[in-house]
């Protein structure tokens, strides 16, 4: 068997869940173990539009395709058929946003009455695409959402607010549809794994829509982690747990992980999303690179533990990494400093303990993955 050290080996596990999850492999998989009919427009919103839409449009070759994503996650996309991709910002939306928001409403409302959508959605759409109501402005929906963000509030919350904002959240957009058919094949990033919930209901079919319609979740964190397991297992290591239990603050979240270390020898995996309330001015870093450096205090001096904490979309917050490996050696007294500025991200650095990976083309929340020796 092929040797790796603790950190390849966390990785690599890590890795395996998320492939089990990628917007492509999710997209093909559902559409053979449940066939549709051949829709007359694909649209994919979300951090892992990208990924689904080239899956729809290899099955449904030519058939017009809308993709919104982040900037920079539609690279080296290639559909077959006609294309429009819109890229704008995440966390916190920018004039793309807006401008894909229109752009959306405009293509849904528009279709004949006699159409199929296939809608893909993925998470991130909250930010990524936005059609405020009438009195709202940009700068009152970025600097809501930006308050969000800070305050802690977990996802549930947070998109409760965003769909009283908008136009196009909470069925809004479907409900514009005239069409005969609507399919929504959703990757969830959210706990519970309720449509409207990911992406605020930007794929919610509303009650009493007149058409036919059918809604499939794709892809979640539990596909993910129980691919995290079959790789641990194969590499020969016992899995001592799988939970999907950091739906907490960073400090709590990090304590449910501490808990279960008792020494015995084998993996654990966690998933989740925690929260975290954020200083004024914080500094570089996001929730997981934050969870990995508590943890690094946590088994600080420990032999033998190893952690992998990241986001399964490739981004931690609005930095480049997606989270953090640490281990009993990662600690020093200055990471208290870095924790209380929300800077977590430059102490991973500097002590080789940053994760990323660029874009994963999937998004189903945050896996944690803990080796103990």
């Amino acid at each position: 068997m092929e040797r790796l050290s603790d950190r390849e080996t966390v990785e690599r596990i890590w890795w395996a869940g998320v492939r089990a999850v990628q917007g492509e492999d999710a997209v093909r998989n559902a559409l053979d173990a449940g066939p549709i009919d051949p829709p007359d427009r694909i649209i994919a919103v979300g951090k892992a539009a990208a990924s689904m839409a080239a899956a729809a449009s290899q099955r449904f070759p030519g058939v017009p395709c809308l993709v919104i994503t982040k900037y920079d996650h539609s690279a080296g996309l290639s559909l077959n058929g006609p294309a429009e991709v819109i890229e704008s910002a995440h966390p916190v939306p920018d004039a793309e946003s807006l401008r894909a928001g229109a752009r959306l409403l405009e293509v849904v409302s528009g279709l004949p009455a006699d159409s199929h959508l296939l809608l893909l959605v993925s998470g991130g759409a909250s930010a990524l695409v936005e059609a405020p109501k009438a009195d709202l402005t940009l700068d009152d929906i970025a600097r809501e959402n930006a308050s969000l963000l800070a305050a802690g509030l977990d996802i549930h919350a947070m998109n409760a607010r965003r769909k009283e904002l908008s136009r196009i959240k909470g069925g809004g957009l479907l409900a514009a549809f005239p069409g005969a058919r609507a399919t929504v094949f959703a990757i969830s990033d959210v706990e519970g794994d309720a449509v409207g919930v990911i992406g605020s209901g930007i794929g919610l079919v509303p009650d009493g829509a007149a058409y036919a319609h059918e809604t499939r979740i794709i892809a979640s964190n539990a596909i993910a982690r129980a691919a995290a397991e079959e790789e641990a297992r194969a590499l020969g290591l016992p899995v001592l747990g799988s939970e999907e239990t950091l739906y907490a603050d960073i400090a709590v979240a990090a304590e449910r992980i501490l808990d279960r270390l008792d020494g015995t020898p084998g993996l654990r995996i966690f998933g989740g999303e925690p929260t975290t309330i954020l200083p004024d001015a914080p500094g570089e870093g996001g929730r997981n690179q934050a969870l990995a450096l508590t943890l690094a205090r946590g088994i600080a001096g420990r032999d033998g533990l190893t952690a992998l904490v990241a986001g399964t979309d490739g981004s931690d917050g609005p930095t480049g990494a997606a989270g953090g490996v640490v281990t009993g050696e990662t600690w020093e007294d200055t990471g208290a400093g870095h924790l209380a500025r929300a800077d977590s991200g430059p102490y991973l650095r500097a002590h080789g303990a940053l994760f990323t990976t660029g874009p994963t083309g999937t998004n189903v929340m945050d896996l944690a993955i803990v080796l103990q020796r």
